[in-house]
């Protein structure tokens, strides 16, 4: 702060770092949370289709709001079948988790030949009867291996997105029966999610390329008839120790990061894309074609991009798990005419 009076705290978040483009267009999971009941794959993906409002009534009764119309701001995604060709199991050691098998399916959709080397001739009975040998004495987690289809959607691409699920809830011999029976099948998001959860999702932010301090960091521009130049920081630091730290804002990448936002709730999972679809279609993406999702608020990325999503890690008993009453979804073309 120098000689300045009055508080002047920091300008930009300190918790992301380093700023860097992200290695991979497909957000991470690096945890996951245990749910109760049967068992279900902890979580699926979409592709982001744009944005509009609805107007809902709002049902929590603590809300001074309760009973009335809210107007607010939704994400839909759209989510065609994701289709689980593979099942691992893992046990836990000093280290981490370790994979001690894996069973494939015996077809695969030609699309997923863009990505992998796959068999000719697969036995897939034969290996899920070896992995399920392990299965009583080392294995203490079951993840599944899922690919996307985007060539069902109007996105214009073909080639599949991989992701590994944890599967949970039940103990592991009823998981492992849960996951018999889907493997090589397509699995939706109806069959997974229901209206009025509570959903974490991670994604890759919009890239904004190279920018300076102010835009990046958000500090405030100097005066004028400062020397030199105004869109940059005034001190970069002491003459003891002489070395710029980390802390200081300093201009570079901004955007495509991989994030994770909770607790987004789920309004509405439908199939007939007249009820969602504005006129002249979603801008930059255009018709849905499979099930979607209406979530609340809104999820990082640009259109187009792959959402995944989980149960909620954080979740609150103070979270309502009643979705509330859509009045009226906006369907006024977003062309801005």
């Amino acid at each position: 702060m120098g000689s300045r009076k009055g508080h002047a705290p920091r300008h930009g978040s300190m918790q992301y770092y380093p700023r860097k483009r992200a290695r991979d267009f497909v957000g991470k999971f690096k945890s996951w949370p245990e749910i109760d009941g049967p068992p279900k794959i902890l979580g699926l993906a979409g592709y982001k289709v744009g944005m509009t409002h609805v107007i809902t009534i709002e049902n929590r009764e603590g809300s001074p709001f309760y009973g009335h119309e809210r107007v607010g701001a939704v994400t839909i995604l759209e989510c065609p079948p994701m289709i689980v060709f593979a099942v691992r199991l893992f046990r836990k050691s000093f280290d981490g988790l370790k994979c001690i098998g894996e069973a494939w399916a015996g077809e695969f959709k030609d699309e997923l030949h863009r990505l992998l080397t796959l068999p000719d001739d697969y036995d897939s009975d034969n290996s899920l009867m070896r992995l399920e040998e392990k299965l009583d004495d080392s294995a203490d987690e079951i993840r599944v291996l899922i690919h996307t289809q985007p060539k069902l959607t109007g996105i214009g691409k073909k080639t599949p997105e991989i992701m590994e699920y944890k599967v949970d809830g039940g103990d592991i011999k009823s998981q492992w029966d849960y996951v018999k029976e889907l493997i090589g099948k397509e699995i939706k998001v109806s069959d997974i999610f229901k209206e009025g959860d509570y959903i974490d999702v991670s994604a890759v932010s919009k890239g904004k390329g190279f920018q300076g301090v102010v835009r990046r960091f958000g500090i405030k521009r100097k005066q004028h008839k400062a020397n030199k130049t105004v869109r940059e920081v005034g001190c970069i630091g002491a003459w003891k120790p002489n070395r710029v730290m980390w802390t200081v804002p300093r201009a570079g990448q901004m955007g495509y990061h991989q994030r994770v936002e909770y607790n987004k709730q789920i309004l509405k999972i439908g199939i007939d894309p007249k009820e969602i679809t504005p006129k002249g279609g979603f801008l930059k993406y255009g018709v849905l074609r499979n099930e979607y999702m209406v979530i609340k608020g809104s999820v990082p990325g640009p259109r187009k991009r792959i959402i995944r999503f989980r149960f909620p890690i954080r979740a609150s008993e103070k979270l309502l798990m009643e979705p509330p009453e859509i009045a009226f979804v906006s369907l006024e073309s977003k062309q801005g005419n």
